[in-house]
């Protein structure tokens, strides 16, 4: 893997009204409000960097996105893709080696327009999903807003079923397809598909104590949307495992919505780190054909449980055993159970326990597979995410893979075969650490093997019978190439597609620098991306913004293949006129297991010593860029770090905008503060706790520079409470500061007026320019 380092090579109207509370800051340094001399005085061109936020360059690619819709559980599918002229709908047959349109768009609009007396532009279909009717693919159902089309593709003939009533349940259909199950009034029920006549088959279900559901929080109340039920169907479809959560007992977070004549109050159970009274997780069969609900008694009574998300391994294919896999408080141990479910007595099939977090996986839901003889495991025993092998009675029977690399998510298990399909970071010398690659390997460990031998991320998806993969291999600097491999070579069968981005370029997109430093430490190596304008001169000076989020689950890159920079929207911000980073620092996960503990206990450390070592290594080599004028911004954990950065480390960073910030832990989740910073130990003492270091609060009269903190005020993720306390912090310390409140808005915060004002504050204060009056950023419908 090559490495960039030098910097002059070349790289291939109205705002939505906000309620706020601004306080004006006064001029603080030599930077703040005024222009620089010596400083690149581009025209900041907010349009072109409007061009280039992900919802409108996203719509100048072409061929560049393959997500496979599977036929009938075969191993034939289609995809959606977007073409010059529109989208088109292919279909594919790995066993025929056969690709080509799903149907003809101009015929099946005409068809659908005679159908519904309507017109349909077969430019923009009006859907983006339907479903095959039957094994020779010659119909398909469709639903178009409240209708139903059930289309002949070979004759091109429609009709329009009656109008599809709203439901307030979600249906979860049974394998053999005559009954779904869904939750009504708290308890479990069925219904036939044939005539709909429904059967409650629990009895005792009650408010914060449902069947299948957790206590729906402010915004699900709001909506009354219907939330999916947590259940899963035996194969046979006699019984139904489904998850139950006792919240009765758990503290309610409040909320309000305000912007209506009257504002509505909203509460919902939300457990809290040190609570001693948090949701208690149980696991019910329940047989459909008896009526019988029996409940799993788990020792210790599960805080986390999770289903297998490998092939759906939690049902034994007789139907007989169901599996899940429960974490205690705390997250140190996780433990696999397997039930019977006629009788309820239950085995452990594996165990994990760390003396920091359990994590069973890196990307994706937990990582395990348990069939008919074999359960295959991840573990981190030995300072490496690796898989292991166990027996039916919890016994190990032998270690799969091992070295200085991490096992990543098991993508498919051929029991038959004794065979492992999976991905991995790290193991081929001399590429990049990030890159995901896909292997095979035997059950007792032997024949591992690299199917994708390119130099390349691979995003991989596998076929139901396991005998093909699609893979989407890119880097920062490489489009897409999406091809259908077999898995028993790794050999190409049909090319795809072929990214084409030269759309995205005309509107001055360019690709990131790859860029390589040490970590705090002096001795590990970290890497990031280094986004520049499209107008970048190397000898100009250029203002620095560090995007950031400080995981610990995820890193501040996000994936290494080929993006158009919509994470934090680093690529628009760039063509601002700034030099934009993003550093997935130590504390983050895809290395080792001490390298992903770095600061457990401790979540004031954001990993921020690391990004403080790269920008001085990075700003010592690159003199274009100016560590006189430094920013960094994030969201949620993001805006917990990029607070903090201002506050701890004021000659460093100079600018910050925080959007939802989590800036004290003990206001957040349970499970976060407790997996991440440890159970809260209360000083009686000192009346203080192991939690009182990470409050962004505390540090609130170290603020020197300038600091903008958003927060929605229906946020029923990371309560806006979090903010106000730090809010409250700076006005009792005469801080000056800026101060939004978004109302009516939840966590995502992801919209044009948000991503204006933060740019405008960058513009101003970094750049030293008047950002253009009011500009509106627009999104398409």
């Amino acid at each position: 893997m090559t490495f960039l380092s030098n910097p002059c090579l070349p790289s291939r109207s109205r705002p939505i009204q906000a309620w706020s509370s601004l306080v004006v800051s006064v001029g603080l340094g030599i930077f703040f409000g005024t222009a620089v001399p010596g400083v690149a005085q581009a025209q900041v061109n907010y349009s072109n960097a409007e061009q280039l936020l992900g919802w409108h360059a996203s719509t100048k690619l072409q061929n560049h996105e393959v997500d496979p819709n599977w036929i009938h559980g075969e191993d034939r599918f289609w995809y959606r893709v977007a073409r010059a002229e529109g989208h088109e709908f292919m279909l594919v047959d790995p066993d025929r080696s056969e690709r080509r349109p799903a149907f003809d768009n101009e015929r099946l609009a005409s068809a659908m327009s005679m159908a519904a007396d309507t017109a349909y532009d077969p430019v923009r279909l009006p859907f983006e999903t339907f479903d095959y009717l039957d094994e020779e693919l010659r119909s398909i159902r469709i639903r178009v807003d409240d209708q139903r089309f059930e289309c002949d593709v070979q004759q091109y003939d429609c009709t329009v079923g009656d109008t599809i009533p709203r439901s307030d349940e979600s249906f979860v259909m049974s394998p053999d397809s005559t009954r779904e199950a869904f939750v009504h009034e708290h308890d479990l029920w069925v219904r036939s598909v044939e005539n709909g006549d429904s059967i409650r088959l629990t009895q005792d279900g009650e408010e914060y104590w449902t069947y299948g559901l957790r206590a729906p929080r402010a915004n699900d109340q709001k909506s009354g949307d219907p939330q999916e039920p947590s259940l899963r169907w035996s194969p046979d479809s006699r019984y139904i495992a489904v998850q139950r959560w006792d919240e009765r007992e758990v503290e309610h977070m409040p909320m309000y919505s305000i912007t209506s004549i009257r504002p509505q109050g909203f509460t919902y159970p939300y457990a809290l780190p040190g609570d001693s009274i948090y949701p208690i997780g149980a696991l019910h069969v329940v047989d459909v054909e008896a009526g019988a609900n029996r409940r799993v008694e788990i020792d210790p009574d599960p805080a986390f449980m999770s289903w297998a998300s490998n092939q759906d391994s939690t049902w034994t294919t007789d139907s007989q055993r169901v599996r899940i896999l429960t974490t205690e408080r705390g997250h140190r141990h996780a433990q696999l159970v397997e039930v019977d479910a006629a009788t309820g007595d239950h085995q452990v099939l594996a165990v994990e326990s760390q003396p920091t977090f359990v994590d069973l996986a890196h990307r994706g839901l937990p990582n395990w597979y348990a069939g008919q003889r074999d359960v295959i495991w991840f573990s981190q025993r030995d300072g490496w995410g690796h898989l292991y092998r166990y027996d039916r009675d919890g016994n190990l029977v032998n270690r799969i893979t091992r070295g200085a690399w991490l096992a990543g998510h098991m993508m498919h298990v051929d029991e038959d075969r004794q065979r492992i399909y999976f991905t991995a970071w790290g193991r081929e010398a001399d590429r990049h650490p990030y890159y995901t690659h896909f292997y095979r390997v035997n059950f007792d460990g032997s024949g591992l093997e690299l199917l994708t031998p390119e130099d390349a991320d691979h995003d991989i998806q596998v076929s139901p019978s396991g005998r093909y993969f699609i893979d989407a291999r890119s880097t920062a600097h490489d489009a897409p190439i999406i091809t259908l491999r077999s898995t028993e070579n790794g050999n190409t069968v049909l090319t795809l597609e072929e990214a084409d981005i030269s759309g995205v370029e005309a509107l001055g997109w360019t690709p990131p620098e790859i860029f390589r430093v040490k970590a705090r430490d002096g001795v590990t190596d970290i890497y990031g991306l280094l986004h520049k304008p499209s107008h970048f001169d190397p000898d100009e000076r250029y203002p620095v913004v560090n995007y950031i989020y400080p995981g610990p689950q995820i890193g501040s890159v996000g994936s290494w293949g080929w993006g158009l920079g919509t994470r934090g929207n680093v690529r628009a911000l760039a063509e601002l006129g700034f030099i934009v980073l993003q550093i997935d620092h130590m504390g983050s996960p895809f290395r080792s297991k001490s390298f992903h503990d770095e600061y457990y206990g401790d979540m004031s450390d954001h990993g921020l010593p690391d990004h403080v070592a790269a920008l001085r290594q990075l700003g010592s080599a690159r003199p274009y860029m100016d560590l006189d004028r430094v920013g960094i911004y994030g969201h949620s954990g993001g805006g917990f770090a990029s607070t903090a950065a201002i506050l701890q480390y004021p000659d460093v960073f100079h600018v910050a905008v925080s959007t939802a910030g989590n800036h004290d832990n003990r206001r957040y989740g349970i499970h976060w503060g407790e997996k991440y910073q440890g159970l809260l130990e209360r000083d009686t003492i000192q009346e203080t706790d192991n939690y009182e270091s990470q409050a962004n609060q505390n540090y609130a009269e170290k603020l020197e520079g300038k600091l903008f903190l958003m927060t929605g005020d229906m946020d029923d993720n990371v309560h806006p409470a979090m903010t106000y306390k730090v809010a409250h912090a700076l006005i009792e310390a005469n801080k000056d500061f800026d101060f939004l409140i978004l109302p009516d808005r939840a966590h995502g915060l992801n919209e044009p007026y948000v991503i204006r004002r933060t740019w405008d504050y960058f513009v101003k204060h970094l750049r030293g320019e008047e950002p253009p009056h009011e500009y509106v950023i627009r999104r398409p419908e």
